[in-house]
């Protein structure tokens, strides 16, 4: 029984796996992550899971989606192979003498990703199976193509590599007959350090059968040593495939047939930060700590010195205007700019504009008026917002979209919103016949989380010098433009607008105003995108007479009305409206200090704020020429929905609730704030406001759609389905009352 026990002891597959977990454990960190990741663990709020389990290619998750899904992880399989060999292959003398050593190595050491590739296929099988909806057959096609990308990958490396150990042992053992020359082709000092060894008695060879190494034949240290490293100079050179692939895929990365899964992309960017590990540990070897903070060193002067920016900007703004000709974000500039006689100026344009609706609303001498305000929530939020909108328009005849004056609100929500007002302005220009298709729902379900997290890994993080042409200005593509890219390309192109196309129907009436924000995060106030002049929501009415008043949000076209404003394409508004931190890079404006904007939800996830203060600052005008004011209140989550209380009763909750209480309750206290504003708005419009809410209330708890980018089949369904609660039907049967009384 103890020759057993020490012989599995010193089998070459134990004693590699203990050494990976007592040498150089950061290398483990990337089969982490990939685990944590498959079982949603990590990064699951942004739809991190849903890149491996359900990558998507073409817009469609099929058998080519999954066979380059298991190429990638291929090459990361064998990035992990090299990788190791390089950092540990000098403590194993035995493999200097294996005349396949690198192969060998790699049959060895695939304990890790056959464990992986077996959880992985139960995990995805899983989840294509219960939220994706997916039939036996589509099960196997998916995992035929996996398992074919994986093997291809795997078969062409084993033949570059068996071709390379043939010619390096004919090379090499070549020049043993000739002492003199082992001087030659090893460096004097560089094999002279003392390694810490590990014992090996047994292995499975290259044609997978279990030898012995006593029978091996013996080699002077040095000259095993020097077999190893010329396999270290190919492995190096095979890593830099994972590099290359991805700067050229970053390079066309507009081009549908280069842009591979996501999920692809990581595990490409994995192999090849992984070699960079590898090779720092290698090369640098005690050094290895100075090399990385070098590093660092090197980047943050890049990013100071403007040749590497982590920020984006918005297409369509120029940029390039003289410096005397860029806005001043200071104070004094801004109480300049939004004065009082600008204010009462904008205030009277909107209530001419609101005198131009009325006369085309039909014969009613008061007819009701609709605010819509969304909340933000990732695709289910823009899901669920054109769901709800496009539902309720046809219920109504028209009279949502006919009534509705003003439209705003944050993030997903926005993107929804957006998306249902140009699919009824097509409607109105006799470019599609029927605006209630489903087809329009579609589209906006379409996944944009792929074309995000592929261009975060091929070009922002490998080559962030990429170049694109919008209205005769060059900016920097980045993961941002990947983002607007592929919602033009998911909505058939009815979203590739400026802002400035939307501001002669919003004037006249025949569409509704729409007012994306977003949080300026130099000093938290608000930025208002829209066409028309908004100077009258960028200070509170009681500070009209004073000298220093409290300017809280800012009119984008007013303010930057030398950096042509109109340009500005809708999908860069909707992207800053909807900047989720890491996911969407921030973005900067040019202005001095350079403004940087990101989610409009930091302020206010729910339109709630913008909504209160057009409806108090034009009360006049509503008292006198409407019937009834409804705000209509669209949300991804529940207004009363209870949260499972969280108590400090361990070190890691008592550690990490004072950190973290404020993001993960942040929309719990808007709510709790927004509550207040209904109570005291109804007032100043003498009892004629009424608030509607419809709210995504999942059929299960326990499933509820995740604020992200991608939406699963199972998501889409229950999202579609809950406008049919009963609670939500019966705030729809309110709104047609109070539009038909």
């Amino acid at each position: 029984m103890f020759n057993i026990i020490r012989r599995i002891y010193y089998f070459m597959p134990v004693q590699l796996i203990l050494l990976h977990f007592r040498k150089y454990q950061m290398l483990l960190i990337f089969w982490l992550i990939l685990i944590s990741t498959i079982l949603g663990n990590f990064a699951h709020h942004f739809g991190a899971d849903s890149l491996f389990l359900a990558p998507e290619y073409l817009g469609r998750v099929d058998f080519i989606s999954m066979f380059l899904l298991g190429g990638a992880l291929g090459i990361f399989i064998m990035g992990w192979h090299i990788t190791t060999f390089i950092v540990h292959a000098q403590r194993i003398p035995a493999l200097g003498a294996i005349r396949q050593s690198f192969l060998t190595y790699c049959i060895n050491n695939s304990a890790i990703p056959i464990a992986f590739l077996i959880f992985f296929t139960y995990r995805d099988i899983k989840y294509q199976w219960i939220n994706e909806h997916a039939d036996l057959h589509t099960v196997f096609n998916l995992f035929s193509g996996f398992y074919l990308g994986l093997v291809f990958v795997i078969f062409l490396s084993f033949i570059y590599f068996f071709r390379t150990g043939r010619d390096l042992v004919k090379l090499v053992l070549s020049k043993i007959a000739n002492p003199a020359r082992i001087k030659d082709i090893v460096p004097y000092d560089a094999l002279d350090y003392d390694e810490e060894m590990i014992r090996i008695d047994n292995y499975i060879s290259d044609t997978f059968k279990v030898n012995r190494c006593d029978t091996l034949e013996r080699y002077p240290q040095r000259v095993l040593n020097t077999i190893l490293r010329r396999h270290h100079r190919n492995a190096i050179l095979a890593t830099s495939i994972s590099y290359l692939l991805l700067l050229v895929l970053g390079a066309f990365m507009d081009q549908p047939l280069l842009r591979i899964p996501a999920g692809s992309g990581f595990l490409l960017f994995f192999a090849t930060l992984m070699s960079l590990v590898g090779g720092m540990k290698y090369f640098l070897r005690s050094w290895e700590i100075m090399g990385w903070v070098i590093i660092g060193v090197f980047i943050s002067w890049l990013v100071f010195h403007r040749t590497f920016d982590l920020r984006s900007i918005a297409y369509g703004m120029d940029y390039h205007t003289s410096e005397e000709n860029e806005p001043k974000y200071y104070y004094d500039s801004l109480r300049h700019i939004f004065t009082t006689a600008r204010w009462q100026q904008d205030k009277t344009t909107e209530e001419k504009r609101l005198d131009v609706w009325k006369s085309k609303t039909g014969s009613e001498e008061q007819p009701p008026l609709i605010v819509v305000a969304v909340s933000g929530g990732g695709l289910r939020a823009a899901y669920w917002t054109f769901r709800t909108l496009q539902y309720v328009d046809s219920i109504t005849k028209g009279k949502l979209f006919k009534n509705t004056v003003l439209i705003s609100g944050a993030s997903g929500g926005m993107i929804g919103a957006t998306y249902w007002r140009d699919v009824q302005i097509a409607h109105q220009n006799g470019l599609i016949q029927q605006p209630n298709d489903t087809k329009y729902l579609n589209n906006l379900s379409k996944d944009l989380l792929n074309a995000i997290i592929f261009s975060f890994v091929s070009v922002d993080l490998i080559s962030p010098f990429n170049k694109i042409t919008v209205s005769g200005n060059t900016y920097t593509k980045d993961r941002g433009y990947a983002m607007e890219e592929e919602l033009t390309s998911n909505t058939d192109g009815l979203m590739s607008k400026k802002l400035g196309d939307y501001k002669k129907d919003e004037a006249n009436g025949t569409i509704p105003e729409l007012i994306i924000n977003g949080t300026i995060t130099n000093d938290g106030r608000k930025l208002m995108i829209g066409a028309q002049p908004i100077s009258y929501l960028s200070r509170a009415e009681f500070s009209l007479a004073d000298t220093t008043p409290p300017i809280d949000a800012i009119d984008f076209t007013e303010f930057f009305a030398k950096q042509k404003p109109y340009d500005l394409r809708m999908t860069s508004a909707l992207r800053m409206n909807a900047t989720f931190p890491y996911i969407l890079p921030v973005v900067r404006l040019p202005s001095q200090p350079e403004m940087n904007i990101m989610d409009a939800g930091l302020r206010d996830n729910f339109g709630m704020e913008i909504t209160s203060r057009y409806l108090y600052v034009l009360r006049d005008w509503m008292k006198k020429n409407t019937r009834k004011v409804i705000v209509l209140q669209v949300r991804d989550t529940r207004e009363a929905e209870i949260l499972s209380q969280s108590a400090q009763t361990d070190l890691t909750s008592m550690l990490s609730d004072p950190i973290f209480t404020i993001q993960e309750k942040w929309e719990t206290f808007q709510s709790y704030y927004h509550n207040y504003l209904k109570d005291y708005a109804p007032y100043f419009l003498d009892n004629k406001m009424q608030f509607l809410t419809l709210e995504y209330i999942p059929q299960q708890d326990t499933k509820t759609a995740e604020l992200n980018f991608h939406l699963t089949g199972q998501e889409r369904e229950d999202l579609y389905n809950s406008i049919y609660n009963p609670r939500n039907q019966a705030v729809v049967d309110t709104l047609l009352q109070l539009l038909n009384h």
